[in-house]
């Protein structure tokens, strides 16, 4: 896994590192990793423009200016507050051979060094005028200006970063936004326990049989999800616990006759109350939110199995209070809402996704998966995961019933709910990319691609 810091610890590790370490040095090994990558980026081309702020951000930028004309390449720098600028940057800048021009010119690339990550808010005026007359890929240095360091918001004109050199440790930013390619340059930065972390492919153990394993062994999933208005959530989320290497799946519900078409290794009820033992349930997908749906959520709730409840049952116990009474406190339980529907839960989202999801979780005492294009996920015990997804193929009808029924296998399998919700946001996002390769895809195409998820996590 992969830490991410808040700004403020960040900036406090640094001033410990700085008291230690011969003054400058850190800027300097700093902008020698910017330079590094932009020549990376050059691939041989000569011209790069810098766009230089106050402050120690233009002074990364001035210094990976002068490395770069070091190496023969052609450097200019508009100084956006000259009388601001890095003194010491701005002298080796110039002693290097940099121009100091007021237009952007025909560079082969920009470099960003607006703000760094004591900014807030949007560029101003005279900056996102700058930015818009770029027509070259943008590398950006810590991070892309104009977003918010610690929430990935952006309010305002901002750059778009072709590519983004960090120092020391990821920041939010880095994961809530889109920041290009990130790279991160050791600069002797040692913050401790994280404030979040991102799921890397080998952090992913998928549970799999074993010799002495059996159907009931490997997990058996119930999914209590459908209608006759929307057979097809039932269908989905039913197939994903299937394809999710579930031992079993018992089905109980009104789709029980399109789930034996579709799944017909599945065990079909048409009452929760007939389905037999399982190690988890699914509960919620196209179930409506009428009475009888209010009957079935409390059943699965009482039930003292672990528990994914998304969609209508999200609504259902949000419109009903009283359900949460069915459940035991100690049974785990996994909320996955999209942000309209965690308003009806929780209030709305606001714009620091990570400490809604947090609130959310401490308050409900149960795992909060927020979906979205940065999906976050937040235990009760305050530990927290992003996990970004690289393209928007999963943004489709029906997609969030194949998320649940991952989640519902995972958990039946044993696997911890904070955990679960994790590996399966992480493989729904892989087996969308799989499934879509380069087109759009429906939700049951993303479905049957969990397999070659999965066999991809595995090898990783």
């Amino acid at each position: 896994m992969r830490g991410v810091w808040h700004t403020e610890r960040v900036k406090s590790a640094e001033e410990e590192l700085m008291a230690v370490v011969p003054p400058g040095s850190l800027m300097r090994k700093a902008a020698f990793g910017v330079a590094t990558h932009a020549l990376r980026l050059l691939s041989g081309r000569r011209r790069v423009t810098l766009l230089v702020g106050a402050g120690n951000n233009g002074g990364d930028a001035l210094w990976a200016g002068y490395f770069l004309r070091r190496r023969g390449v052609g450097v200019s720098a508009i100084l956006l507050n000259p009388a601001k600028a890095h003194a010491e940057g701005l002298s080796a800048f110039r002693r290097a051979g940099g121009r100091i021009v007021d237009e952007v010119g025909t560079p082969d690339l920009v470099i960003d060094g607006i703000v760094g990550l004591s900014a807030r808010g949007p560029l101003r005026p005279d900056a996102a005028a700058l930015v818009e007359s770029v027509r070259a890929p943008i590398l950006a240095v810590d991070l892309p200006s104009g977003i918010d360091p610690d929430t990935g918001e952006i309010s305002g004109p901002f750059v778009r970063a072709h590519t983004t050199v960090t120092f020391g440790c990821l920041k939010p930013v880095h994961a809530l936004a889109d920041c290009g390619d990130v790279h991160l340059v050791d600069i002797g930065l040692r913050p401790t326990d994280p404030d979040f972390v991102l799921l890397d492919r080998s952090d992913i153990a998928w549970p799999v049989p074993g010799p002495s394993d059996d159907k009931y062994t490997q997990g058996v999933t119930g999914v209590a999800a459908g209608s006759a208005t929307y057979p097809g959530a039932a269908v989905l989320s039913t197939g994903a616990a299937v394809l999710a290497t579930s031992g079993m799946v018992r089905y109980a519900g009104p789709a029980a006759d399109a789930i034996r078409a579709r799944w017909p290794e599945t065990i079909c009820t048409g009452s929760i109350t007939d389905a037999g033992r399982v190690q988890a349930w699914v509960v919620g997908p196209g179930t409506g939110t009428g009475s009888s749906s209010d009957g079935v959520l409390r059943s699965v709730l009482e039930a003292g199995v672990p528990v994914i409840a998304d969609a209508d049952a999200i609504t259902l116990l949000a419109q009903h209070p009283t359900l949460w009474d069915a459940r035991d406190p100690d049974t785990p339980l996994v909320l996955t809402p999209h942000d309209r529907e965690f308003e009806r839960l929780a209030g709305p989202v606001g714009v620091d996704r990570v400490a809604a999801a947090r609130k959310a979780a401490q308050r409900f005492n149960a795992v909060v998966l927020l979906k979205g294009h940065r999906t976050v996920v937040a235990a009760p015990d305050g530990r927290a995961l992003v996990n970004s997804a690289t393209s928007s193929w999963p943004a489709t009808a029906g997609s969030g019933d194949v998320l649940s029924g991952i989640i519902g296998a995972l958990l039946a399998g044993g696997v911890e709910p904070f955990l679960a919700a994790g590996y399966a946001a992480y493989a729904h996002v892989l087996a969308a990319e799989l499934a879509a390769d380069g087109a759009p895809v429906p939700a049951s195409g993303l479905m049957e691609a969990i397999p070659a998820a999965i066999r991809a996590l595995r090898r990783s």
